[in-house]
């Protein structure tokens, strides 16, 4: 058996494709995020992003994200080693510190659901859309006690 690109290659060396199958699809980097000015520290929330499909737990429109959405930050392999708010369980955070994806990852299960059964995912746990809110504050009232 073959063994998997994530556990040969590095993420600089892998295809766009390679590269784009190893989002696990939880959507938790679609989540609006705070952070104190003062301490770095972030907080998340349960606001989903404009172009967030809470059933789907993808971005609605992919291919423009970054065009439309200003402060969308788009994943690379140079950036995933530095951005402090990419969840615990994310591939691209895994596989650039030397470890092993996760039993539920689409890679290793065969099948895109089961980062959804295993309770990993936002889906049907996004409280609103960015849109809904009118006022920075309006986030307080959606803030997590950690990630989710």
């Amino acid at each position: 058996m073959e063994t998997p690109f994530w556990k040969t290659k590095s993420l600089e060396a892998m295809t766009p494709a390679e590269w784009e199958s190893l989002c696990d699809g939880c959507g938790k980097c679609c989540l609006s995020k705070l952070e104190d000015e003062d301490t770095g520290e972030i907080y998340w929330t349960s606001v989903g992003c404009r172009l967030f499909d809470a059933k789907t737990c993808r971005c609605s429109d992919y291919a423009n994200r970054l065009a439309r959405v200003p402060d969308c930050v788009g994943l690379t392999p140079q950036n995933v080693r530095t951005i402090s708010w990419l969840p615990k369980t994310c591939a691209y955070r895994l596989v650039a510190d030397g470890h092993d994806l996760y039993w539920w990852h689409r890679l290793v299960s065969g099948s895109a659901e089961t980062v959804h059964e295993a309770g990993i995912s936002m889906r049907d746990r996004v409280s609103a859309s960015e849109t809904d809110l009118a006022e920075p504050d309006d986030y307080f009232a959606h803030m997590l006690d950690d990630e989710p």
